[in-house]
């Protein structure tokens, strides 16, 4: 099993040094294709941890996308891929679309 955290409490504004954000609503995922767990960490019992600083324009889509933190090296680019093919519904401010960043923890936990 992978688990995805993407629920709205789980994209933290990457610029969290701002006390004012540069949005009033978060962007939402709508469209979230799961990353391939590694076949030999998934073998090997292995869990993991990826976070992953997300640029997401105007339209909602995915500009940017780096990983800011992880647990294994090997969980990366599976993330990293992962997450550069979602689609949002895009962050606004004052009623207009504005492009936002943040940060989305992709768990790898494999089921019991």
């Amino acid at each position: 099993m992978l688990s995805l955290v993407t629920g709205s409490l789980a994209l933290v504004p990457a610029s969290a040094q701002n006390s004012s954000e540069e949005f009033d609503v978060r962007p939402v995922p709508v469209k979230t294709p799961p990353p391939i767990y590694p076949d030999a960490l998934r073998r090997d019992g292995v869990d993991g941890l990826v976070a992953v600083k997300v640029t997401i324009d105007e339209k909602g889509s995915v500009s940017e996308c780096v990983v800011a933190k992880s647990s294994r090296v090997e969980f990366e680019q599976p993330a990293v891929e992962a997450v550069k093919s979602w689609k949002f519904k895009p962050a606004s401010k004052d009623g207009v679309a504005v492009k936002s960043q943040v940060v989305i923890p992709i768990k790898f936990i494999q089921e019991s």
